[in-house]
């Protein structure tokens, strides 16, 4: 079974609360066992967003998997500029992933948002290996996505990763209390932003959801980061498998 554990997706004013700023945000939560790290900033332009992200990459070497959220042709001047930047994130207004595929190539990360059975019946029109993971939701609402869909729940939640093959990571107003639960319906990770962001010890949430995470599945072995960078348990499953 993929195993992608606690992923961050990171916020520049929920980081800067503290006086940490996403750079020191993001090294605290890899050192705790962060394996991948989005950097998701709505307002920056390129040329600011390219920086942060190469400045991310560069930080967390080859500790962590970094995407970047939304943003292709920044992700793709990432990885032109040598940082290394695994892929990136689309949502379903973004740039359709075929063609993120086309662009960033077979060994890329290519991960999508999809939060309806629509989403995933247009899915299975795209050829095997043009996505790597879903993240999926909102689980609850949420401040740091105010356009959010409306709210899935567990339930909701456990239907869209049962029908589908691809990895699902449930974002949205994810806490510690929902790391078992969200566990227990199969997902295949969880996506943290204010719960690891906006803390006073950034380190230690993240650690907090990395114990919860593993202790909610006995037998379970964690995350791991394959010798190239990307997540060595999507190796394991077969990313070419994957639609």
């Amino acid at each position: 079974m993929r195993d992608l554990g606690v992923y961050l997706v990171t916020d520049p004013v929920l980081c800067d609360r503290h006086g940490l700023g996403v750079l020191g945000v993001v090294r605290a939560a890899v050192h705790a066992g962060v394996r991948i790290v989005q950097v998701r900033d709505k307002q920056a332009s390129a040329r600011d967003l390219l920086a942060l992200t190469g400045a991310v990459a560069d930080a967390v070497g080859d500790r962590a998997e970094v995407v970047v959220d939304d943003r292709l042709d920044v992700a793709l001047a990432a990885r032109h500029a040598g940082h290394r930047v695994a892929g990136v994130h689309l949502g379903q207004s973004d740039v359709p992933v075929s063609a993120a595929r086309a662009l960033l190539g077979p060994d890329a990360h290519v991960g999508l948002t999809a939060n309806t059975p629509a989403h995933l019946a247009a899915l299975e029109r795209l050829p095997r290996g043009t996505v790597d993971l879903l993240g999926v939701g909102v689980v609850h609402p949420t401040s740091t996505k105010p356009d959010h869909p409306p709210a899935l729940g567990y339930e909701g939640i456990a239907r869209l990763a049962a029908a589908t093959d691809l990895p699902c990571v449930a974002i949205g107003g994810v806490d510690l209390d929902d790391v078992a639960p969200l566990h227990a319906v199969g997902t295949a990770g969880i996506a943290v932003v204010s719960g690891i962001c906006a803390a006073p010890d950034p380190g230690s949430a993240a650690a907090a959801y990395v114990a919860a995470w593993a202790g909610s599945a006995p037998g379970r072995v964690g995350t791991a980061t394959a010798r190239d960078g990307r997540v060595a348990s999507l190796q394991t499953g077969s990313t070419g498998a994957a639609r």
